[in-house]
């Protein structure tokens, strides 16, 4: 058992930033970072995604402010770099929380462009930041062709997107973050940051949650709780219907357990491509396991992840 004056010295802050497309399963990763005692959450930067960009901004900032949070929100892209924006808005509803009648207008977000913020805070905190992506890629490549040498500031670099292994979410073989701008995806998987890719099929094969699941978080009984579970109401439905899956799952937050807590997921060194062609061929994150190009690898990518730790997390989260 530590002491307190053990646990007082080894406490320290972790600076974050967090960039979203904010839906669903993106809210439940924010509360999670937000109820995170040692983590200092520097900006939620917003890129259209999920759903389009200013009802992206108003999905953070409703959960910025049931937090009780005091976080900066800051607009981005309001489409990928060279494609027009599809959205994914019949899997988390047309205002991506599930249209459980929430109330997502009228606030404000910090003025200035995400892709600024992402290079003020990132030189800010050089070598002690930790960058986590929950949507397409967009503003974190704008950043990353505006000043290169961002990604050798950056400490550990959390992205939900692609397949480490097995199907896609939005084709056979592609996931929906990476898919939606792979031009993005390319240049962010390129640049030199230290990413560790958290896949689609980690959150199908962990984080799912049947009915009976849900309505034991839902049980705790605080607002959080019911908030969680509740702007899920779509994606449940979409992932009974078309993935195949027992309930909703929430690749978003599992990602964020990875970031709060390095040990909850398995990662492995590969060489990590992306294909920016059209129709099956676009968006793919080619993971080369056996090392068959030769290339050397620049991905850290997650193999498998702690079930109960992350349920466990996620509990105290919105207790």
């Amino acid at each position: 058992m530590w002491s307190r004056n053990e646990l007082c010295y080894n406490w320290r802050m972790r600076n974050f930033i967090i960039d979203t497309d904010t839906a669903s399963d993106d809210a439940v990763a924010l509360v999670m970072a937000l109820r995170q005692p040692d983590i200092d959450v520097k900006a939620i930067t917003v890129v259209a995604g999920n759903v389009p960009l200013a009802q992206a901004v108003q999905n953070a900032l409703y959960t910025v402010e049931l937090c009780g949070a005091d976080v900066p929100v800051v607009a981005g892209c309001e489409k990928p770099l060279l494609r027009p924006l599809e959205t994914a808005q019949e899997v988390h509803g047309d205002d991506g929380m599930g249209d459980i009648g929430l109330s997502l207008q009228d606030r404000a977000p910090t003025r200035g462009h995400a892709a600024d913020t992402l290079r003020n805070i990132i030189r800010q905190h050089a070598g002690d930041i930790t960058l986590v992506t929950l949507g397409p890629l967009t503003n974190v490549a704008l950043a990353l062709l505006c000043e290169p040498e961002l990604a050798r500031c950056v400490s550990d670099c959390y992205i939900m997107g692609g397949i480490g292994s097995g199907h896609g979410n939005i084709t056979p073989l592609a996931e929906f973050n990476i898919w939606v701008d792979p031009e993005a995806a390319k240049i962010v998987f390129e640049s030199g940051l230290p990413i560790r890719m958290v896949g689609w099929d980690i959150s199908w094969k962990y984080a799912t949650f049947d009915a009976a699941q849900a309505s034991e978080i839902r049980a705790i009984g605080t607002p959080l709780a019911e908030f969680v579970v509740d702007i899920q109401a779509t994606l449940t439905d979409f992932a009974i219907a078309e993935t195949g899956l027992s309930g909703f799952d929430l690749p978003d937050p599992i990602t964020m357990a990875a970031a709060i807590e390095p040990g909850i997921v398995d990662f492995r060194d590969c060489r990590v491509d992306i294909t920016t062609g059209a129709g099956l061929t676009r968006g793919l994150t080619v993971v080369d396991v056996l090392g068959v190009t030769g290339a050397p690898p620049q991905v850290k990518v997650a193999t498998r992840a702690d079930r109960e730790a992350f349920v466990a997390m996620l509990r105290r989260s919105v207790s």
